[in-house]
């Protein structure tokens, strides 16, 4: 099997309410395009928690502290030669601090016999 990655999947977690500011941005850069659709994201409600140290900047919360934070986490695909683009363009816009991003390679379909 011969597999060339074309495109990920990006996931990332956002307080709720910067969940349509975020999904707006990633798709005003060029991701969330499958076939002839655009703004394709999906995402769901999720409880995240972090403890920021004394080196930390909290967008939510306090030094030292655990949090439990109401998120959304919002994935969508992304042409390859894109990410880069997006993630900085995220990176630029989003709330936190250390934003939780995970990309995933995608396998496309022609790979399978």
């Amino acid at each position: 099997m011969n597999i060339d990655i074309k495109r990920v999947k990006i996931f990332v977690t956002v307080p709720l309410e910067n969940v349509e500011m975020i999904r707006n941005i990633v798709c005003e850069t060029g991701a969330g395009i499958i076939g002839d659709y655009t703004y394709c994201t999906s995402s769901t409600k999720s409880l995240g928690t972090f403890k920021p140290n004394d080196n930390a900047n909290p967008y939510i919360g306090e030094k030292n502290n655990l949090e439990f934070v109401e998120e959304e986490k919002i994935e969508f695909i992304c042409d390859i030669d894109k990410v880069k683009k997006v993630i900085t363009k995220l990176r630029e816009v989003h709330p936190y601090e250390e934003p939780a991003i995970d990309i995933v390679p995608l396998i496309d379909e022609e790979c399978f016999k």
